[in-house]
């Protein structure tokens, strides 16, 4: 086994806010920073380019692979879980949507006792965080390393679903992030201005990998925290198939994410001691809520077929995409230098909720479309598909040891639709959906109805359509979890309970699941931990 020289700050995950804690506590000259990622360089193009999400999304060499438990409630199906496993964690994976959350998600953390995490608490960190196509102003930033776009909806039927939306009764929105977090609206990116995914690595870390106090090393699959006592004072790793071990002189801040951070703490003796003991772990510190209340957000994929082909699929004809490729390499435009989004709908399925309940995913494509070519490869049907995604999911599960061996998985029991209030939530959003697109000009477009089908009508008959397809979105959240009852891991400073030497920021902190896509939620954790770490009262400027 290696020993290392010691390090002032250790940051294990190089993911959406462990890349952005890395850069802003580096910024300070007089301390030290070491940064560990499992995974590898973002250096494929593949990586790089927006429309190609989804082919980065399933490969091998880019993911943990990681399978849920079967699900009791989805007759024992798995579910699939990516995971980015790469310099930048999911933001080099997934699909660049740059959104927050409703207000009242983070007044809610306030409430449960998380001092400091309201709305108004954390909006000069999104802001921070961001370089925003509008400027800054009251709810943006104009100086930051995310540089955020609205989606180029030209050839994917965003007027056309914008105005059915507002023929249904639903309200739309010229900013989700903004004074009216409500409604249908156009997608917001995080796209460089040439084209390219603007990742947290490549926003935050690589424009400061020359600092001489920042370390990064890649292929280290960090395996326990070592504590001395109830301190943290090193970690041990995996690096070129030798154990290494280095020692931190002021912190440790795990940034692993919903599922590698709780089990980087069970693997150290963290947690609820019976357990550990399960599983040949010794107990060092006592914390039952460590891998508990794992919150996701449920979706479930509806279709129509389109009554013209007028969909996205006519722009993977063979030619036109060799044409989009060489278009997005060269100038960084074109339809591969954007994302395949119509509308981003944030709904209220009963008016009486204080905020949306639903999100609406819509999609003018099929999501099996593949390149084809007149004559050598069958074009497929043209249609439209909508994901139905839960905001505020009332089932719990949980992460857990599968073994003692830091090499393996952890058991992901996500216990998805458990309560029957997320059966609820999401029928009433595919009837929704059925209602926006029969209404207006997108009516006009809207044929058939395939998945689930016109004749599937009854609870009973859409509850068969959605244990069969419902999925999940790749926003796990709450396993170390934030507060101040028993089951929360850490305290409103990051702070593991009982120790020393030892934060969590990353999403596994997040009490719920906010109502929208996490990874711009994520990277202002990251920023606000740095300001907690060097002991910032007020969030300061971009350099």
């Amino acid at each position: 086994m290696a020993t290392e020289g010691g390090f002032d700050y250790i940051v294990v995950g190089a993911g959406s806010a462990g890349c952005v804690l890395a850069a802003r506590l580096s910024e300070d000259p007089d301390c030290s920073v070491l940064l560990l990622e499992a995974g590898g360089r973002d250096s494929h193009p593949y990586l790089r380019m927006p429309m190609a999400f989804l082919k980065v999304m399933v490969d091998p060499q880019f993911d943990w692979g990681y399978m849920s438990e079967p699900e009791p409630n989805l007759d024992g199906r798995q579910l699939w879980i990516p995971r980015g496993k790469v310099l930048g964690g999911s933001s080099t994976t997934n699909g660049m949507f740059f959104m927050r959350g409703h207000p009242l998600d983070f007044d809610g953390w306030k409430k449960a006792g998380c001092e400091g995490w309201g709305y108004q608490d954390l909006l000069p960190y999104f802001k921070r965080s961001e370089s925003h196509w509008r400027g800054a102003g009251k709810y943006h930033g104009g100086k930051g390393p995310i540089n955020v776009i609205p989606n180029a909806t030209e050839k994917l039927l965003h007027k056309p679903l914008m105005e059915a939306a507002r023929a249904a009764g639903y309200p739309t929105t010229d900013d989700i992030d903004g004074p009216q977090p409500e409604g249908f609206a156009r997608g917001e990116l995080s796209i460089d201005k040439r084209g390219r995914r603007c990742s947290t690595s490549r926003a935050y870390l690589r424009p400061n990998m020359q600092r001489p106090n920042l370390k990064v090393i890649t292929r280290a699959h960090t395996t326990r925290v070592l504590l001395k006592g109830d301190r943290a004072v090193g970690v041990e790793y995996l690096h070129n198939k030798e154990t290494r071990t280095v020692t931190a002189n002021r912190e440790i801040i795990l940034c692993g994410g919903a599922y590698n951070s709780p089990q980087m703490l069970l693997l150290s003796g963290i947690g609820p001691g019976d357990e550990l003991r399960k599983q040949g772990v010794k107990p060092l510190i006592n914390l039952p809520g460590v891998g508990k209340n794992l919150s996701e957000h449920p979706v479930t994929l509806i279709e129509f077929a389109a009554t013209k082909p007028v969909t996205f699929l006519s722009e993977l004809r063979l030619d036109r995409a060799v044409i989009s490729v060489l278009r997005w390499a060269m100038f960084g435009t074109g339809p591969f230098a954007t994302q395949i989004n119509s509308a981003n709908g944030m709904i209220k399925t009963i008016p009486e909720l204080d905020r949306p309940d639903i999100q609406l995913m819509c999609n003018p494509i099929r999501m099996d479309a593949n390149l084809w070519f007149p004559g050598f490869s069958k074009q497929k049907e043209h249609l439209f598909s909508v994901g139905i995604v839960g905001l505020h999911p009332a089932s719990r599960g949980q992460v857990c040891l599968r073994s003692a061996d830091p090499m393996e998985p952890p058991g992901i029991f996500m216990n998805l639709l458990s309560d029957p209030r997320d059966w609820d939530l999401l029928r009433r959003g595919i009837r929704a959906a059925r209602q926006i697109y029969r209404s207006g000009p997108q009516g006009e477009l809207t044929g058939r109805e395939l998945t689930p089908g016109e004749d599937v009508q009854s609870d009973e008959a859409l509850n068969a359509f959605i244990r069969k397809h419902v999925e999940l979105t790749q926003h796990p959240v709450g396993t170390c979890s934030m507060g101040t009852g028993d089951l929360a891991v850490v305290d409103p400073d990051l702070k593991v309970r009982g120790m020393t030497g030892l934060r969590v920021a990353d999403a596994s902190i997040m009490p719920t699941v906010p109502g929208g896509n996490t990874n711009a939620a994520c990277i202002m954790i990251g920023e606000k931990a740095a300001d907690l770490i060097r002991g910032r009262q007020e969030p300061a400027e971009n350099p």
